[in-house]
């Protein structure tokens, strides 16, 4: 039998793949920094927004496979998806599957939630953008529940920044998952940007 033709196909184009290896970069030292090194864990945070920023812009008026609308799928498409993992035989998709769609904007999400929550921390410090918004209560005296409000928002945001790393690790376990049952290298084509598309590939959203 004649093997099946392999068509290479560009997906991720240079801004998702740039805004994936940064943010993944980004992530990773504002984690390890958060205790020790306030400065730099400002300042990469402070990326990580820049990052969010580029990508749901590009999300909404990029190229066609970093748009949402081509992977926020509905709950009939997900729950077939599901059904096709618990069985080892999930349909194929070029970009991103039902699961990994949804995982894509509760990462985005988690993360936006978690940079606000920082800011909200250091600017009770009296620092960042929103130093100013702190300073007359500063002034008048009201430290103690100055210390309670910046505890709370610190806790938060170490709470989100754990979850956010438990998803991440879910992530990755997602995309070594898919890529032995679809026979593909997902993190290669997240570095190249190039997929391999088949005949039973899925159509998009």
């Amino acid at each position: 039998m004649k093997p099946e033709a392999q068509e290479r196909v560009k997906v991720w184009d240079i801004v998702v793949r740039s805004f994936h290896w940064c943010l993944v970069v980004f992530f990773g030292l504002c984690y390890l920094t958060g205790d020790e090194f306030d400065l730099l864990h400002a300042y990469l945070g402070y990326g990580i927004l820049i990052l969010l920023g580029v990508r749901i812009t590009w999300g909404v008026i990029g190229t066609k496979y970093a748009r949402f609308s081509d992977f926020i799928y509905g709950w009939k498409r997900v729950r077939e998806y599901v059904k096709g993992l618990v069985t080892w035989q999930p349909q194929a998709y070029l970009g991103h599957n039902p699961v990994g769609g949804w995982m894509v904007i509760l990462l985005l999400l988690l993360i936006l939630f978690t940079c606000c929550s920082g800011l909200e921390a250091y600017g009770e410090q009296g620092y960042g953008p929103f130093a100013q918004r702190f300073s007359g209560a500063h002034d008048a005296g009201e430290s103690r529940h100055n210390d309670d409000a910046n505890e709370l928002w610190s806790e938060l945001h170490e709470v989100l920044a754990n979850i956010t790393l438990f998803l991440v690790l879910v992530h990755v376990v997602g995309v070594i998952v898919s890529s032995l049952l679809h026979r593909e290298n997902l993190v290669r084509a997240m570095w190249t940007g190039y997929k391999v598309r088949r005949k039973n590939d899925a159509p998009s959203a």
